[in-house]
């Protein structure tokens, strides 16, 4: 099935005393620095803004993993159109912070840094699975960031 909506983001890592990675606070839930590609732009182009726009994070302030990209397509329902549901492709991508920044939470709640120590349990519907993708990548690339 074709997806009719698109969205892509980030999952952010930073290295303090352990490895860490960020997640997004919502009223009931959290979450990552995503959201929905604008006409013309790229998945890519996308992630960048909306990591930007979301964290104040800049993408000079980042190292793309290009070898990692986390894709799921799942059904999401639309208040906006009447409760209607439909295909959404979502795009992870995966970067380390190459230096200390100041995290601004414009469209959320708050933010956290968590300690990488999988197995995770945040949120079942993507981000279980992204970090159970993230957790097999490491492992097949020994020492990747010293985990």
């Amino acid at each position: 099935m074709e997806p009719e909506v698109f969205s892509s983001g980030y999952l952010v890592f930073r290295k303090q005393k352990k490895l860490q990675f960020l997640l997004m606070k919502h009223a009931n839930r959290w979450d990552l620095p995503k959201g929905h590609l604008d006409p013309g732009e790229s998945k890519h182009q996308a992630a960048i803004r909306e990591l930007s726009e979301e964290t104040g994070i800049d993408h000079s302030d980042l190292e793309t993993v290009p070898e990692f990209e986390f894709k799921q397509q799942y059904w999401v329902t639309y208040r906006k159109d009447g409760g209607g549901k439909k295909w959404k492709e979502l795009t992870i991508y995966l970067g380390l912070l190459t230096k200390d920044v100041n995290i601004q939470a414009t469209e959320h709640l708050g933010f956290e840094w968590r300690d990488w120590s999988p197995p995770h349990q945040i949120q079942t519907e993507t981000i279980d699975p992204l970090l159970q993708c993230v957790e097999s990548f490491f492992d097949s690339k020994s020492g990747f960031w010293n985990t």
